[in-house]
């Protein structure tokens, strides 16, 4: 019988704990590589998608909501600003372009961002990577809507779809959420992937949204009458933030410090998406590193059950290593038998392991669209992967030493006496 059927047969005989050490390696494994990849590949979002803008001016209570509530979609800012506030940013600086936007609508749950087509021309969801079209064009009139790719992906809209917005969140007829079946948007465009948050949401003129918040704003007022774009007030011509560019060669603008401390003293909250998503990365980084810690802390204590496991099970296999001795087998042999045992329950679980990371990253990235819209995509590098079960099968080598030593030293005369 060979070295490696004497393994496979000595892990059967111990089947339960054999399985129940291997998940142990498993779920260590599994979280270690899920942590690591999910982490990098979050960053990656949140770096993309704070995009090319400088500043973002919104009248939320602080810097951070704003970031994730108007590029990350993490919620609808409850704070609206006049258009004619805007129009006072927009004239009173040469800025590269100012973008308004409008949020508060969705579609099937995912956010509907009422802004202006330089969205789509100017603004660029990650430096350097503008958008896009996969299908169609850019909007250019009242109620026409470009979808983005996971939102297509998902929904199956297509190019001619009509569709109705839903809005609000609260309990009055204003806040609560239902359908606008009075106004049918078409679609016009479907965007290709950007990797950002943006690819869940659909995006259409300010003017639809200001007329589906006039309907609403007449229909408390006891009016059931049809709003168009020319019927709209200057009540109705509101925001909830603004995207701006300051005008540089090649680097940052001197005058973006300057422009960062006039609007905030205007009474504005000012944000620089890159900061706010930099320090946002620095608080999860300590985070992380703390799970990351913990998961390499249930590696090693599942090295620990290896050991343990092999240990207490070498009383009752001392008479099996004796007669492998009498049989011709060398110390050495012997000691290496059980050296592999160790091995393959380590082996075998970095295996399972990899399998579980593999879905526990695509459950993550699932519930991070769910919770936050954040759309981060999953994989597993190969070579992480393979680095770490190289190491778990090491460390359970390492595990397996003293019970080896225990093996080797086995004396043959003492265990092959008569039982009984």
């Amino acid at each position: 019988m060979s070295d490696l059927a004497i393994v496979l047969r000595s892990l059967q005989t111990r089947l339960f704990q054999t399985l129940v050490t291997a998940a142990t390696v498993a779920i260590g494994v599994g979280l270690l590589l899920t942590l690591l990849s999910m982490r990098e590949s979050g960053r990656d979002v949140f770096k993309r998608g704070s995009g090319n803008v400088d500043l973002l001016v919104t009248a939320e209570p602080g810097a951070l909501v704003s970031v994730l509530n108007g590029l990350f979609y993490a919620g609808a800012p409850a704070n609206p600003i006049p258009w004619s506030r805007f129009v006072e940013i927009r004239d009173g600086y040469p800025w590269q372009w100012a973008i308004p936007m409008q949020q508060g609508d969705n579609y099937r749950g995912y956010p509907v961002l009422a802004t202006t087509s330089d969205f789509l021309t100017r603004y660029e969801p990650e430096p350097g990577a503008p958008w896009r079209m996969a299908e169609g064009r850019v909007f250019e009139s009242p109620f026409e809507v470009v979808v983005g790719a996971e939102v297509a992906r998902a929904t199956r809209l297509g190019l001619g779809d009509r569709l109705t917005v839903t809005h609000g969140s609260g309990g009055s007829r204003e806040d609560h959420g239902h359908s606008h079946d009075e106004y049918d948007y078409t679609v016009v465009g479907i965007l290709e992937p950007s990797g950002s948050a943006h690819d869940r949401a659909l995006f259409s003129d300010l003017d639809s949204s200001w007329v589906l918040h006039a309907f609403d704003r007449h229909e408390r007022e006891g009016r059931h009458v049809h709003v168009g774009v020319d019927d709209l007030e200057e009540v109705d011509r509101a925001i909830t933030g603004i995207l701006l560019k300051v005008p540089s060669r090649g680097g940052t603008s001197a005058a973006l410090p300057q422009q960062f401390v006039r609007l905030q003293r205007e009474g504005f909250t000012v944000a620089q998406p890159a900061q706010e998503i930099g320090r946002l990365l620095a608080i999860v980084g300590n985070i992380d590193g703390l799970l990351v810690a913990m998961a390499i802390a249930v590696l090693l204590a599942s090295g620990v059950g290896i050991m343990l496991a092999l240990y207490s099970s070498m009383d009752l296999r001392r008479r099996q290593v004796a007669i492998l001795r009498v049989l011709g087998a060398s110390a050495g042999r012997v000691f290496s038998i059980v050296l592999t045992e160790s091995a393959l329950i380590g082996l075998g679980g970095a295996l399972l392991g990899v399998g579980l990371a593999a879905a526990g990253s695509a459950i993550v990235a699932s519930t991070l669209v769910e919770r936050l819209g954040l759309v981060v995509p999953w994989s597993l590098d190969a070579r992480l992967a393979l680095i770490v079960v190289l190491g778990t099968t090491l460390l359970a080598s390492l595990a397996g030493l003293l019970p080896a030593m225990l093996a080797y030293r086995t004396h043959v005369a003492d265990h092959l006496k008569p039982i009984g």
